[in-house]
């Protein structure tokens, strides 16, 4: 889908536009008075989850977004987070709020950073904050076909499963520009249900490096995943059994990666090896 860059000049007497997501634990309600901006807010704002067209009175969050002189401006509970040009920079502005409020009110799920994706009805989670090259890895093992769980965020029960985070993943061109893709760009499909979680590679990308990677402890693979959650340990100690579980039937490994078309050709080769 091709944005506008730079701003759509709109009359401000436009009617709102809006739908509202449920999505673990929040009630979303996103609007807009920009009739151009509203298909690509309900093609890329959590896809997965089914859209309610009438307002409840329930929502807890409500995301909006107007056109005002020459820019778009973006509010979440009507407070002002960014006012932006075009309309790419309204989608990444818009995952980004709703990152941070659906992820700290997490209950029965807590996050890792990782790119999360399944084979074999099973999760290879690849833990890493940004810029750690996750999506770019798992947009290569979805063109193999992987099922994508998330490219920012794996959501784990108290199972120790792996659960869909349903947004678009979040792809860098050559001057570092951040756009939205679905699955389907690349011939795959969000999974829907949860999955036990297979393989944990915590791999770290070196330019022109060859594959690198040794069999880590799960005690180990444990530490990983703490070290990239979100959630304080004070606040959400139930998280440490949740990852526990996790790890307890899944291969563990650490180590470096090259290119990802290598490093996803090596991914593959370990997760079929016996």
């Amino acid at each position: 889908m091709a944005f506008q860059e730079g701003f759509l000049a709109i009359s401000t007497m436009q009617p709102t536009l809006e739908f509202e997501i449920q999505a673990y634990g929040c009630s979303i309600r996103i609007e807009t008075g920009c009739p151009e901006l509203y298909d690509a807010l309900d093609r890329y704002i959590l896809p997965l989850l089914p859209r309610n067209g009438a307002p409840s009175s329930t929502e807890n969050v409500v995301v909006r977004i107007d056109g005002i002189a020459d820019s778009y401006r973006v509010t979440v509970d009507n407070i002002e987070t960014a006012s932006i040009c075009d309309q790419r920079e309204v989608i990444l502005s818009v995952l980004e709020a709703l990152d941070e409020t659906i992820v700290y009110r997490l209950q029965t799920l807590k996050a890792v950073h990782a790119g999360a994706v399944v084979f074999a009805d099973r999760a290879i989670l690849i833990p890493g904050r940004t810029h750690a090259g996750k999506s770019s890895m798992v947009a290569e093992l979805l063109r193999r076909g992987g099922k994508l769980l998330s490219d920012e965020y794996a959501l784990i029960d108290g199972k120790g499963r792996a659960h869909s985070y349903p947004r678009p993943l979040l792809l860098r061109d050559s001057h570092l520009r951040q756009s939205p893709a679905l699955p389907s760009d690349f011939g795959s499909e969000f999974a829907s249900e949860p999955v036990r979680v297979g393989w944990i590679l915590a791999l770290e990308y070196r330019p022109g490096s060859n594959w690198e990677v040794r069999s880590v402890p799960q005690s180990e693979a444990l530490m990983i995943l703490l070290k990239n959650t979100p959630h304080s340990m004070a606040g959400s100690p139930e998280m440490v059994d949740s990852f526990l579980h996790a790890v307890a039937g899944a291969q563990c490994f650490g180590g470096y990666r090259g290119d990802v078309e290598q490093g996803a050709d090596q991914i593959l080769q370990l997760i079929s090896a016996p």
